[in-house]
């Protein structure tokens, strides 16, 4: 199975937004943002800037025909800043001008004069104030008060995750061009389209239907663009509608940086207590989230926190606690993982910690708590199956793991200045929207008399290969070369309401809407069949491109099956709907069944550290990812090999900073923002894919699992690895569980408490 845009990808020939053909007489628009984290605007001046050459018009709040409102969860973002500024980088002006040139000369001479307010950007500071987006929420199960008195050990600890940038290759990219009628036309670079378009119609106050948003594909997006694609794309919207003239709208990257949101950084404070055997009895969590400056997704990225808050293991008592704490910062916004990582490092850390104040071994701790069919998650689900522990045996024997340990000890024993780690790192990951709402789809399927298919989703393609594995399923339901086949761009007008290409869960419902809306249609001519070879339909099926009666080929093919229906009036198109059945959820118990299955996967991971230069390589990482039936195994090992290594960056180099006293982004170009490149890259990758649980018929997609961000958890083993190879040279390191885990942490470490 071919993943189709690659090729185009290769050929450069994707067409993405900024690919697409500008009309005549175009405005480009750039957007004047705050200087400063936090403060009231005394005055705006723009006058400069409205007799620059080429500026047809300036565009402030005051000029909203509708709402100022964007917030999606929570109404709490403004457009455009109006009174107050609540983050560097928030949108307070628009320059519309002839040229991209002209408008970011003119928005350069813009002034704002500022009453400064002080900022804050630590989320623990911003809870002691009480600036909350929304109060405390809480998981809980057992009694952790009555148990605590039953533990042999109970350690406490803190720990800190940090932020991460998308790095998405595209930008944030708008077009939107008027059409008749006032009705817009946007172009995004969006992975929700039915938000834009609501969003849009508030902000201009219009209906929706006279809003149309059409996304061709993302460069990359991550979870970047699923909240945070909406400012831009309305920004256009407002600026074309106001002007009558089609506006585009693309960050450049230093702005993309600047301007928009990123992984939540997290600071935890946590308990765990275990029995003499390891058996971890307790486990209580503070999740203090670093929201920014509005909600965003926030919300729910913490509430994807709470759920994942036992990993992959087993507690009968748990108290896991979030706050929403409001900081100066950009507003920080869903990313891979989805709240999901950062609820599983600490986990991982205090299972460390518990290891080195026991002396139990930290893999002696996994084992015996990993998650078996039958066992409770804190918010009332059963887990079905065998997947972790099975996961965790598979990759022991994949990799060698009892040779890698003699190995590791070997060398260390051998190596002053190198020394290795190894590490286990097991994943389990609930797959669905955790709002219950969202999790539908619909599908639009056209039989064209030709024979050829068109298919039209409300799933994003941004190279994740979901187009891929829709055409595959259209094409295994009518038996046609698969080229034949063709999924069409996003668009609101051809699939309504749609929810965000997210969660892990676009090709599950969007590739069941197509799959329903398939098989109607093929019922349809097999019904012509019957009646055109006057044979019984419960005989005939569809294979290799015509009609099959039983296990015999019929004169009838393809094409002539296509054109008997058309000719016989049949319905050649469908639409169809889907929703995830069996998932709910009641936020007032916080109990329920809110996943339509569980991923589940375990990552070996082995490194080595300089310990003169605080350095490291990943040399090997040895994966059982539990993926179901898989419908294109090529596509599923680059979403596996993707994700440890984004995971990976997220755990070592990939550090974002602010100054202290503006809270202004220091990694704000690429020459300061790292992320792994080819060099960094494992050694060796070597994944082994299990088909494990047999999912119920409509859920998953035709038996599979999804793939996109389960993986990305794996490379969180990468941190421990080090820092165990870290403790081989070190033994009396007192290292924080802090992330990232950089060269500079790394060379802290290995000299604390030594002589120079």
């Amino acid at each position: 199975m071919k993943h189709f845009d690659a090729i185009l990808h290769v050929k450069g020939r994707s067409i993405f937004v900024g690919d697409i053909p500008e009309p005549d007489g175009t405005l480009h628009a750039a957007v004047f943002t705050s200087p400063c984290a936090h403060g009231n605007i005394l005055s705006l001046d723009t006058s400069k800037a409205d007799s620059m050459p080429g500026v047809f018009m300036i565009i402030t709040a005051d000029d909203i025909p509708g709402e100022n409102e964007i917030g999606n969860i929570i109404m709490d973002e403004p457009l455009l800043a109006a009174k107050t500024v609540h983050f560097i980088g928030e949108p307070v002006a628009v320059v519309l001008a002839d040229t991209s040139s002209h408008a970011y000369e003119a928005m350069k001479t813009i002034s704002i004069k500022l009453h400064e307010l002080k900022p804050v950007s630590d989320p623990r500071e911003a809870a002691r104030l009480g600036d909350l987006i929304v109060p405390p929420r809480t998981f809980c199960c057992g009694n952790t008060v009555s148990a605590l008195k039953e533990c042999a050990h109970i350690i406490r600890g803190k720990a800190e995750t940090g932020g991460q940038e998308h790095l998405y290759l595209e930008t944030q990219s708008t077009l939107c061009v008027p059409g008749e009628g006032n009705v817009l036309h946007i172009s995004s670079s969006t992975q929700s389209p039915s938000f834009v378009q609501k969003i849009a119609a508030r902000v201009l106050d219009l209906p929706m239907h006279m809003i149309q948003v059409d996304v061709p594909r993302l460069g990359g997006a991550f979870g970047g663009k699923e909240d945070q694609a909406t400012p831009w794309a309305v920004i256009a919207a407002l600026g074309s509608h106001l002007s009558g003239r089609a506006v585009k709208l693309i960050l450049k990257r230093h702005e993309d940086l600047v301007c928009t949101g990123k992984r939540h950084p997290y600071s935890y404070n946590f308990t765990i207590g275990l029995n003499d055997a390891g058996r971890i009895l307790v486990w209580k969590v503070d999740y203090y989230q670093n929201s920014g400056a509005v909600s965003d997704l926030s919300t729910a990225i913490l509430e994807r926190s709470l759920f994942h808050s036992t990993g992959s293991y087993f507690v009968p008592n748990v108290l896991a606690t979030g706050y929403c704490c409001r900081t100066n910062l950009a507003p920080n916004t869903a990313f891979r993982g989805f709240g999901g990582p950062q609820a599983m490092f600490v986990m991982e850390a205090a299972i460390h910690k518990a290891s080195v104040e026991t002396g139990i071994p930290v893999e002696e701790i996994q084992r015996t708590n990993l998650l078996q069919q039958g066992d409770l998650f804190p918010y009332g689900m059963k887990y079905s199956c065998n997947e972790v522990r099975n996961s965790w045996d598979l990759a022991g024997k994949f990799s060698g793991i009892k040779e890698s340990r003699r190995s590791v000890q070997e060398f260390n024993r051998e190596n002053r200045y190198f020394k290795k780690g190894i590490a286990i790192m097991p994943v389990c990951f609930g797959i669905s929207f955790t709002t219950t709402f969202l999790n539908q789809a619909s599908a639009l399927v056209h039989v064209y008399t030709d024979g050829s298919v068109s298919i039209s989703t409300g799933a994003v393609e941004m190279g994740q290969g979901v187009n891929s594995r829709i055409r595959q399923v259209a094409a295994e339901v009518f038996s046609i070369p698969v080229e034949r086949t063709r999924v069409e761009s996003t668009n609101t007008s051809r699939t309504a309401n749609t929810s965000p290409t997210a969660a892990s869960s676009g090709a599950d419902m969007n590739g069941n809407a197509a799959l329903t809306a398939c098989k109607e249609i093929r019922t349809r001519l097999l019904e012509v069949a019957a009646d055109k070879l006057d044979l019984e339909i419960e005989n005939l099926c569809l294979k290799d491109s015509a009609v099959w009666n039983r296990q015999n080929r019929t004169e009838l093919s393809w094409d002539q099956l296509v054109a008997a229906a058309y000719m016989n009036r049949t319905d050649l198109s469908s639409h169809a709907h889907y929703a995830t059945p069996g998932i709910s959820f009641d936020k007032t118990t916080e109990k329920g069944r809110p996943f339509a299955y569980h991923v589940a996967g375990t990552a070996v991971t082995e490194v080595t550290v300089d310990c003169m230069l605080g350095t490291y390589k990943v040399d090997r990482v040895s994966i059982v990812h539990q993926g179901g039936n898989q419908l294109n195994p090529l596509v599923d090992r680059g979403q596996v090999e993707g994700a440890l290594l984004q995971g990976i960056g997220w755990m070592t180099m990939e550090e974002l900073a602010w100054d202290g006293e503006t809270k202004r982004l220091l990694a704000d170009t690429l020459a300061t923002y790292k992320v792994p490149d080819i060099n960094f890259t494992p050694d060796e990758v070597n994944i082994l894919f299990a088909e494990g649980e047999k999912l119920e018929d409509g859920v998953g997609l035709k038996g599979s699992k999804a793939i996109g961000e389960p993986p990305f958890m794996y490379g969180i083993g990468t941190w421990f690895a080090i820092l165990q190879a870290v403790r081989a040279f070190n033994p009396e390191v007192s290292f924080d569980y802090t992330t990232p885990m950089t060269p500079e942490r790394v060379l802290m470490a290995l000299t604390e408490g030594r002589e120079s």
